[in-house]
Formats: C-alpha cells, structure tokens, sequence
C-alpha cells in the first residue's frame, strides 16, 4: 500500500484513482470508506488505513452508507502480482473459499493452511476466512437490493452457512439488518426484479477511463455463434454470451455505453450461488479491475505509445471469461472451435435467443485435442490462482501450442499484464504492462487495417 501521507492526501482531495487500492477509517465515526468518499474529509489524527475491505472490517468499523466502499473495482495489484498473496486473492475471488474452505485453497497453492493464513494477515491485514466473509457481504447487499428474493435464499446465494451467520455479518457490516438494508438502495441500482429470471441487475465498477469501444470490437471479431453474440449498433452494442460455472450455468449480458464508473450488466443464473464467480468472470473478461493511471503513466514514456494513449485512454488488455475454453479455442482456431462446438457442445436446458449452448468442456475433447488432455490430467493449470510461470511452461511442453499461442493465452486467459508475445517489438521500458503496450499497437494496426479497406 502507499504510504500513510500519500494516502491522506488522495482521502483529502476524494481522488477516485484510488478506490479500491486502499481504505480509510475513521476512529470517531466507526465507519470506512473509500478514498474518493464526499463526506466531510476526518482528521488525520482519526483516521487508520487498509489495504482491504475486510481488514476495515477487522478493524470494527461498517460500511459507509455515502460511499459503499464494497462496490469498488477490485485492486489492480492482486492482478498484476504473480506471487502466493496475488494467486490467493484471485481465487478467493472466484468464490474457491467458499466452495471449497480454507483448505481447498491451500491446496491450490501448494502451500500449508497456516502459511496462507499468515502470509495474507501479513500483506492485506486480513486472512482468507474474512477476505470471503467480505465478499458474501457484498453478495448478499446486491441481492437484497436488486432481487425480491426471500431473505433465507439471499443467505445462502451468497454463500452463508446459516441464516444466523447471514443476519450477524450484515449487521456487523452495515450496521443494519437485512430487511433494512432491502429498502434503501444507495447505489442506485434498479428496483428488485420481480423474480430471478429477470436476471441480476449489476453495475460493474470500474477506476480511470474505460475504452469501451476497443474492447467490444475485439469481442465481436472472436465471438462464436450460439455461445456468444455482440448485438447493436456501435457505442450502444450489448455483449452475451453462456457461462459454465460450478453450480450450473449462467447467461450474462454486458452493455458498451458506460453511465457512469461502471458498465451496465445483467447475470441469468441456474443457481444464484455462482453470483460472485459469474461476476468475477466478467470482471475478468473486461479487465475491470485495471490501473490505467499507472499504465499509462509508464507507457506514455515511449513515444511511439504516447499518440497511441491520447488516441485511446483507457485502453484495456481484455481477459477470457472462461480461461479454459479461451486456450481451446486459441489452439483450434475460429473453424476448428465451430466443428467441436457443433460435435461436442452442451446445449442449454433454457435456451435464451440465439445463446444455445455451452463450449464443450477439456474432457469431451481430451481424446483429439492434446491440450484438452492437458487440460484434464491437470498438466496445465489456467485457473484464477495457477502459478503463471508454471503454466506457460506445461502449455509450451503441450503439442500443439506454439510459443505465440502460448503467449496469447497467458495475456488472455491467465490475466497477464506483462506478456510480449515472439515476433512482436518489445521495451523493457514497458514493463510490467507490456500485455497493454500490444494491445495499444495491435488496435492500432487493425483500425489502420480497417480504414484501408473501406477504401
């Protein structure tokens, strides 16, 4: 985290640069907030720092009810590092405790339960128990607060063990009961749906400049027919596409005109407990939880980046919502995914227009595609919390996958910022964000490409 001064001074001047980076508390109100918070700025004196949510909360203070500080992007950091506290926060993220404790994620990182423990109090001030607590609280607001679902079922959507457990978090936090916090709505967000299968009504935040255009013309050029779609005319295009997740399956639409710090989406799900790793998928895809200021801070340094980032601020390095269907369909190429799409996908139960199946998984294809095999046995790891330097290592070893593939999969599907895929110019100097200095050459090149056809 910066330090404390440096930290004071974003809090003074409400610096929205900052949210989700780090907290602020203050000790005479018992509450915490985020740094671009418009509350009357505290006394230095009275106010503690936090590098997250849940160490704020450890700490004994609530929730803001001006700022909601839970509804934050996520810390660019835990992205970017590729160390055990990066990889654990990733996956805690994508819902691992929750599904699996304390000990499943240990297991995951190859490490000792203990070891994970004091690693994460050491550097977030908060261990993996309370990092998920956070988290299903958060859950659990946006469901009450976008959803008429019962109470008893927000509780264990949001991944609860009891109803118990449920009601003294949400006081814990908010400093209300559940029922009470179902009736205000400080985010703005739409009224509750009248059921779930009108879908969950997200707004996914994000810090900086968003250069939304690039990212869904990249997603329109990839997209596959029954799995996803770009739907619209440019500047108000909607992406959708099926999700497979661990308790079913999943419909998500995000749409490209930004209304404010967030895009505007809305998740289907079978089962309402893949909320959170539908979301973090999402986040994931549209690399939401980026830090353009130090991006293009870094970059701008070059000149041949400079024209490019005054061309397109904001400009994001794009993710896989699923990283092993993105590594498959890397290998097969656009042809090669349709023929196993057609041979081997999963149709849904409750078909949505032109959204009608789901990728076939790594195991309906083991037997033709080596990676998938890899996949599989477990060879090759892409999940929110594989080692990236392992990965790359096995997917380099897997036939088939030639070096520049193994690179876009790594940028892609492992959430790389740092990634110069063979063949392509390079600059230390753009280090550690040389997977957004490609993208900025790469979109250049096809908008050059584009304008040179029209003709």
């Amino acid at each position: 985290m910066i330090d404390q001064e440096t930290a004071y001074e974003a809090v003074r001047s409400r610096d929205p640069r900052f949210d989700g980076e780090f907290f602020f508390a203050v000790a005479t109100t018992g509450i915490y907030c985020r740094p671009s918070c418009p509350a009357v700025t505290p006394k230095r004196t009275n106010v503690h720092f936090y590098p997250t949510a849940a160490a704020a909360q450890g700490g004994g203070y609530r929730a803001c009810r001006r700022c909601r500080p839970d509804a934050v992007p996520g810390s660019a950091d835990w992205n970017a590092r590729a160390d055990v506290v990066g990889r654990a926060m990733r996956m805690i993220t994508d819902g691992v405790v929750d599904r699996e404790g304390v000990p499943g994620l240990a297991v995951r990182l190859g490490y000792s339960a203990r070891q994970v423990q004091r690693q994460l109090t050491a550097e977030v001030g908060a261990g993996p128990v309370a990092l998920a607590r956070a988290q299903r609280a958060h859950t659990a607001r946006l469901l009450l607060q976008t959803t008429s679902l019962p109470v008893t079922d927000v509780a264990f959507a949001a991944g609860f063990a009891s109803v118990r457990q449920f009601n003294d978090t949400v006081r814990d936090i908010y400093a209300r009961t559940p029922s009470e916090l179902r009736k205000e709505t400080g985010t703005k967000t739409a009224k509750p749906a009248a059921t779930t299968g009108a879908g969950v009504p997200l707004r996914l935040a994000y810090r900086g400049a968003y250069h939304a255009a690039s990212v869904f013309d990249l997603l329109a050029a990839e997209a596959i027919g029954r799995i996803e779609e770009v739907t619209g005319e440019p500047d108000a295009r909607t992406y959708r596409r099926t999700l497979r997740l661990p308790h079913g399956t999943g419909i998500v639409g995000v749409d490209e005109h930004a209304h404010g710090p967030w895009l505007e989406a809305r998740i289907h799900l079978t089962d309402l407990r893949d909320l959170t790793t539908a979301v973090q998928r999402l986040r994931r895809l549209f690399d939401l939880d980026a830090d353009p200021y130090a991006v293009e801070q870094r970059l701008a340094e070059d000149p041949r980046l400079a024209a490019l980032i005054s061309a397109r601020p904001g400009l994001r390095s794009p993710g896989a919502a699923d990283p092993e269907e993105f590594a498959v369909r890397a290998v097969l190429g656009r042809e090669g995914a349709e023929r196993v799409l057609d041979a081997y996908g999963t149709r849904l139960a409750d078909p949505c227009g032109t959204l009608t199946h789901l990728f076939p998984e790594p195991a309906r294809l083991a037997e033709e595609l080596p990676l998938a095999k890899a996949l599989t046995d477990g060879a090759v790891r892409l999940d929110a919390g594989a080692d990236r330097d392992d990965a790359d290592e096995a997917l380099r070893a897997v036939a088939g996958v030639d070096p520049r593939t193994a690179a876009l999969i790594r940028m892609r599907a492992l959430g790389d910022p740092d990634v110069s895929p063979p063949d392509e110019p390079s600059e230390d100097a753009w280090r550690p964000w040389r997977s957004y200095a490609h993208r900025h050459l790469w979109t250049a090149r096809s908008d050059s490409m584009q304008k040179e056809e029209q003709r």
